[in-house]
């Protein structure tokens, strides 16, 4: 593999760790604040801080541009407010293992030979497992839902983020799309973010904490990884998620892992190593504008 596909590998797992860290922290203010009031604070954190770094030079964008942020934002915006709900209802590797099923369905749809395939279901096997462990509780219905509409958002972000990643430098497409989400997710979370803050101002530092980390950081790596590395081979590395949010979980919310969790974590690591040792049989990524180039 050559150094700009290593760097996009290391870009995806350092945004995994800061977007599954961010998640455990969330789910601790929902003592305290509703999900959705939480994702709008969350989105609305991000854009000023992506505000503050990028200054997106939108006039000059054109149609086509601006079709690919406002679908980016659409994504983002069902992505954070669906799995945010979800986790509330249902534990939180759980929601990560169903939500992940989005990004290994679009690796497999765009995988071209049967090796990516067979990654894809390795990966695919282990997140069963957890899945299955998971189901021995109690589960609410609506929460199973709503993380797999997120895992397909999720899966539309990963493609509308690709195609940002070509037509806008740096992260002003990012930060346009962040913009669009706070603006979406308004209706749902405004009025009870103000509200828990107004009574409990301190609850600002550690949703400013969760912007900085699910978003901003996570984002912002993402959208610079999909500039590297094709969409199927991140899709398959987002097979990470579940190994990171045991782990912070566990740190942060107290959340255990047993050993059967543990052995499904470790099938999903191997799936997502195999699919690093052979990315260097992929298609190159362009360094102007992040396009792969076909064979």
């Amino acid at each position: 593999m050559d150094r700009r596909g290593g760097s996009g590998i290391a870009l995806v797992l350092a945004g995994i760790c800061s977007v599954q860290a961010g998640a455990s922290v969330a789910k601790l203010l929902f003592e305290h604040l509703d999900p959705t009031a939480v994702t709008w604070l969350r989105l609305a954190f991000a854009s000023l801080i992506l505000l503050a770094i990028a200054r997106p030079k939108v006039r000059e964008w054109d149609r086509r541009t601006w079709r690919a942020v406002l679908l980016l934002g659409v994504a983002l915006a069902g992505m954070n407010l669906m799995f945010y709900v979800a986790m509330e209802r249902i534990p939180l590797a759980l929601a990560v293992t169903l939500e992940l099923l989005g990004p290994l369905v679009l690796a497999l749809a765009l995988s071209r030979r049967w090796v990516d395939a067979a990654w894809v279901l390795l990966a695919g096997g282990g997140v069963g497992i957890i899945g299955a462990q998971s189901l021995t509780g109690a589960l609410d219905a609506i929460g199973v839902l709503l993380a797999l509409a997120a895992g397909a958002c999720w899966a539309g972000y990963i493609l509308a983020s690709h195609r940002v990643g070509e037509l806008v430098p740096g992260v002003g497409g990012l930060t346009a799309a962040m913009c669009v989400a706070a603006v979406l997710t308004t209706p749902f979370g405004a009025v009870g973010a103000i509200t828990g803050v107004t009574a409990q101002p301190w609850l600002l530092l550690p949703a400013l904490g969760v912007a900085i980390l699910s978003s901003a950081i996570a984002y912002a790596f993402e959208l610079a990884a999909l500039r590297r590395i094709p969409p199927r081979v991140f899709g398959v590395l987002m097979a990470l998620e579940p190994v990171a949010a045991g782990l912070f979980a566990l740190a942060i919310v107290g959340e255990g892992i047993g050993p059967v969790q543990m052995l499904a974590l470790g099938i999903v690591v191997v799936a997502a190593a195999g699919v690093a040792l052979t990315a260097a049989k992929d298609p190159p990524v362009t360094p102007d504008t992040g396009a792969i180039v076909q064979q």
